[in-house]
């Protein structure tokens, strides 16, 4: 079964197809991704009508070179994030899906988002055993518990406020060190000192909510740290701020990810999404997994941000699942629930 992805869920246009195999794996056949980032440098964000209009640019492009990489026609079945994400860019991406799936006349399966960061995992690693994930990018920050890549996914927890991702870019614009903020802080946090700064750690104590998140305070003591120093006349150490923010970040999502896998009683911790590309949240979470006898899979950064292998790996677990085809009228749903995994 060779299965095609469509993702548009916010700032890159992916295609992915991958061949779904008898033991339960997927061989990647293309993937091709189109990024409207730089257009969006400017703004310090991303904005939805510049990214829907990329999309738009982009999507027929990246399905020809993706059909060419595959040296295919057509897939036997077409997969496309319905949500979460912005609604204008996830139109484009569900738009192309139906017309694609209606011309060609194969099976248009309408799935979410956040599983995708999950099943794109088993491309490198195998087999997904039961897990919980740890997914982290500028929109999303969530704890899931995954008992079966058909089933249902389990929030256990998510971010109250700015999700982790969009903290790295805020502090990163307070700064004076552009957009995205997440790869600049990241190189700049290895020339400073992490203990440096005591920075809080959001939603750790004993009251709190055991799987949840939030960087607003965070993002907020940063911003009064800096504004300290400048009416002192002091010179920013931002190599040191970086590093302390960093650790910071790093230590609230490795520690709550350690506590829900021992809490729910599984063995295998899996990271997702594009801020785990950042260094020190993957060797805290590589230290820590080790300490507590885990096992740590990460994909390759390449996969870990929005692409459309992601979407055709996670379409294709749902199909062997037994799931049945999407109606062509289904709608998008910017905040579709994580439990969701197709509508």
């Amino acid at each position: 079964m060779i299965v095609m992805g469509i993702e548009s869920s916010c700032d890159e246009t992916g295609v992915g197809i991958v061949r779904y195999l008898p033991d339960g794996t997927c061989e990647l056949l293309a993937d091709e991704v189109a990024s409207s980032v730089d257009q969006h440098a400017r703004f310090g964000g991303v904005v939805p009508e510049i990214a829907s209009r990329a999309h738009l640019e982009a999507i027929v492009p990246a399905m020809r070179r993706a059909l060419a990489a595959a040296d295919i026609e057509k897939p036997d079945a077409l997969a496309v994030t319905i949500g979460p994400g912005l609604a204008g860019a996830l139109l484009v991406g569900v738009a192309a899906a139906k017309a694609y799936a209606a011309a060609w006349d194969i099976p248009f399966y309408a799935i979410n988002h956040l599983g995708g960061h999950v099943a794109v995992d088993t491309l490198e690693h195998g087999p997904l055993p039961p897990a919980v994930a740890l997914l982290v990018s500028g929109g999303h920050t969530h704890l899931l518990h995954i008992t079966d890549l058909a089933k249902p996914i389990i929030e256990l927890g998510s971010t109250v406020d700015d999700a982790a991702g969009e903290a790295f870019d805020k502090v990163a614009r307070l700064l004076g060190l552009g957009y995205p903020g997440g790869p600049v802080l990241d190189a700049i946090a290895a020339e400073g000192d992490p203990h440096a700064i005591a920075f809080p750690r959001g939603m750790t104590g004993p009251r709190d909510a055991r799987y949840d998140f939030s960087f607003s305070g965070l993002k907020t003591s940063v911003a009064r740290y800096v504004e300290a120093a400048e009416r002192d006349g002091r010179e920013l150490p931002i190599p040191d701020i970086a590093a302390s923010f960093q650790e910071a970040v790093a230590d609230v999502l490795t520690m709550k990810a350690v506590r829900a896998a021992q809490d729910v009683g599984v063995d295998t911790i899996v990271l997702g999404g594009g801020a785990t590309a950042n260094s020190r949240i993957r060797s805290m979470a590589e230290e820590r997994c080790a300490a507590a006898g885990l096992t740590l899979r990460v994909p390759k950064p390449r996969l870990c941000t929005d692409n459309g292998v992601m979407i055709a790996t996670f379409g294709a677990h749902v199909i062997a699942g037994g799931a049945k085809p999407s109606a062509l009228t289904v709608a998008t749903d910017p905040g579709l629930a994580v439990s969701t995994s197709q509508l």
